[in-house]
């Protein structure tokens, strides 16, 4: 008689558990965004059914009610709501409204991520192997060997490093090359060349970035932030043309580099001038740093404003752009922010500060892949400089900077919607 009260028992506690839904909140409520995120990694690794509410109270999860989703929840410090099936129905329902500019965007997978960044230790952080580390979302390290050698094809994301892509250190050489890292990093970047078949550095990391781009043409996702944003552009619309100095290359620029510069094979930039002087700590004309600072910008009203897109007619920049605020707090890089006279067209912006011509976050397609640029360095430290210790993000659980690389993380893991506009 005994087993015959069980298995009714049994029925009736998991008919409960799958009658509810966990609301993962992300506007102002949510104690820690940043691991929220996490949150939803660790769901779709355990094949659990979520949807992104995009819009919807800052972007919300919403996941089927079990024990292991709430303890993970509790242990991880992310505020979380029980709510009933027929509540979960009229969210749904709320949502559906085609009046309503929000949508319900199921992540099917858990994207597998790659960090390109070197295996020697640099004197700077890099805010995405921060934030991952910090939301407990896993992710490999490579760099030019596995790239060199096809490895980028076991990926879902790639991220770039805070990197030079031109072979010229991040054009550090004026303040940095009597340091021992600058030093240890030029014999690091020159031997690795010469084991790889090359004789510049310089080749190498074009090499690297002609990779990137053929992994993006078959439907990679890329992300990058600061330097290695326009000097991955710049490599590729500079392929051929000797752009670096005798002080990085051993022999000296073609003093006509900006006349042959193919605009063409950029994603993002077009028109820009580069930097001839070697002793200046900029790439080209496309940066802002030196625009912006004289408009007097500065830590307290350096601002820029996410767009807001049509959630059911634009899905990808709607993803990319949930956050509970539409104004971030702005933050300095090499490459600190887009200057827009120089971005093509096509391109779309998602962060701007209008009023300083100049874009902060900006996406575009390749081939059947996408591309997303961030613009400076760390976004809860306004001036990261070189050898400051990394940023603990323990004290910023709720960085609405750091949420648009998060977002970019789960991006690929949704069910792909064509874009109507």
């Amino acid at each position: 008689m005994k087993k015959l009260f069980l298995l009714p028992l049994f029925l009736l506690i998991t008919i409960q558990c799958f009658s509810s839904y966990i609301l993962i909140p992300m506007d102002d409520t949510q104690k820690n965004h940043l691991k929220a995120y996490g949150i939803a990694y660790w769901a779709l690794k355990g094949e659990l059914e979520i949807q992104w509410l995009t819009n919807y109270r800052g972007g919300s999860f919403l996941i089927p009610n079990s024990k292991p989703v709430t303890t993970e929840c509790t242990i991880r410090g992310i505020s979380y709501e029980i709510i009933s099936d027929a509540q979960s129905n009229g969210i749904l329902a709320e949502i559906a409204n085609p009046e309503v500019n929000q949508d319900a965007i199921k992540l099917e997978k858990a994207p597998k991520i790659a960090v390109y960044s070197p295996k020697i230790k640099q004197p700077w952080d890099d805010a995405v192997t921060l934030v991952l580390k910090y939301a407990e979302i896993p992710y490999d390290v490579v760099y030019d060997e596995e790239i060199i050698g096809d490895k980028l094809k076991d990926y879902d994301w790639l991220h770039l490093h805070h990197e030079d892509f031109t072979g010229q250190y991040g054009r550090f050489w004026a303040s940095f090359h009597q340091t021992a890292w600058y030093q240890n990093e030029v014999k690091d970047n020159e031997e690795r060349a010469k084991k790889l078949g090359f004789e510049k550095v310089s080749q190498l990391k074009l090499a690297v970035a002609k990779k990137i781009n053929d992994y993006v043409f078959i439907g990679g996702f890329l992300f990058a932030m600061c330097s290695a944003t326009d000097s991955y552009d710049i490599a590729l619309a500079c392929e051929g043309i000797d752009i670096c100095e005798s002080m990085f290359d051993h022999d000296p620029a073609d003093a006509a580099m900006n006349k042959k510069i193919d605009y063409t094979k950029g994603y993002a930039f077009e028109k820009y001038q580069l930097s001839t002087n070697p002793y200046e700590y900029e790439f080209s004309t496309i940066d802002a740093t030196t625009p912006r600072r004289q408009y007097g910008m500065n830590k307290d009203n350096d601002v820029f404003t996410l767009f807001e897109f049509s959630a059911k007619w634009d899905p990808v920049p709607t993803m990319l752009c949930q956050n509970h605020t539409q104004t971030i707090k702005g933050f300095y890089g090499q490459t600190t922010a887009f200057t827009k006279t120089y971005i093509k067209k096509n391109i779309l912006i998602l962060g701007e500060a209008k009023a300083y011509n100049e874009a902060r976050y900006i996406h575009g397609d390749h081939g059947k892949g996408t591309w997303t640029f961030y613009g400076g360095h760390d976004p809860e430290d306004y001036e990261h400089r070189v050898e400051d210790p990394p940023t603990d993000l323990s004290l910023h659980p709720n960085s609405p900077g750091y949420r648009l690389i998060l977002n970019n993380i789960l991006f690929p893991a949704a069910k792909k919607k064509k874009q109507k506009t």
